[in-house]
């Protein structure tokens, strides 16, 4: 059983190198996501991750290691303290890699999906998830709108704050059917990418009784980025 999920954004802005002059400007969302994921493996040593970006769906697996070299630093991380091969990793799976190594949990998988999966999708998704990997701590990878004023990178949206509001509200509620009702072309409109694996911890979460806790929640370059913990009750 998943006792605790974790939910972070995923912009390669985490990683103190890639951030260079944002490093002051990104300090507390970072913080907030090592102190996340430092919770997660207080309870799990092994991580499976659900995050978005690709164009088909993929699972990397534990043995995984790359490099953030596309996003400008040559910066390797590693799935599992015993790596395998390099090789070309999702945005989604360097992050999980990253956060692993800063909580020192022991491995994780990450499942990554395109962002318009369906979300009749995400109860099928939960439950496999939940079958494979009983005793795993959930990290849940998805940004929220990406139009949060006129310099944003999708272009200013007057329903992007409102939107971002809810989904924190909900995050931190454990609201599972709030994020379970998020529309998913209305979603694309705003470019929240997050909305599926959101749905895959409502998913995977309903029925239950569980505790929640909203360390973040800004949208600090245009993106709207959450940072919460549910822990079943």
């Amino acid at each position: 059983m998943i006792t605790r999920a974790v939910v972070v954004p995923q912009p390669p802005l985490l990683v103190p190198g890639i951030a260079a002059g944002a490093r002051e400007s990104t300090a507390e969302l970072r913080a907030a996501c090592v102190a996340a994921a430092g919770g997660l493996a207080e309870v799990a040593s092994r991580w499976v991750a659900v995050g978005t970006g690709e164009d088909t769906v993929s699972v990397t697996p534990p043995g995984a290691c790359g490099s953030f070299r596309g996003y400008g630093v040559d910066l390797g991380v590693r799935l599992s303290e015993t790596p395998g091969a390099p090789a070309e990793l999702p945005l989604s799976a360097l992050i999980t890699g990253w956060l692993r190594e800063q909580a020192g949990a022991a491995e994780a998988t990450v499942h990554t999906f395109p962002a318009d999966t369906p979300a009749a999708r995400a109860a099928k998704t939960a439950a496999l998830l939940a079958e494979r990997h009983p005793g795993h701590g959930l990290l849940v990878l998805g940004d929220g709108a990406n139009r949060h004023g006129p310099r944003s990178p999708g272009g200013e949206h007057d329903r992007a704050p409102g939107f971002d509001a809810a989904v924190a509200e909900a995050l931190g509620s454990a609201d599972t059917a709030a994020l379970l009702t998020l529309d998913a072309d209305f979603c694309t409109e705003l470019g929240a990418g997050g909305r599926f694996p959101w749905q895959v911890l409502a998913s995977l979460a309903e029925g239950g009784t569980w505790t929640a806790e909203l360390l973040y929640s800004a949208a600090p370059f245009g993106v709207g980025y959450h940072v919460a913990v549910w822990t079943r009750a």
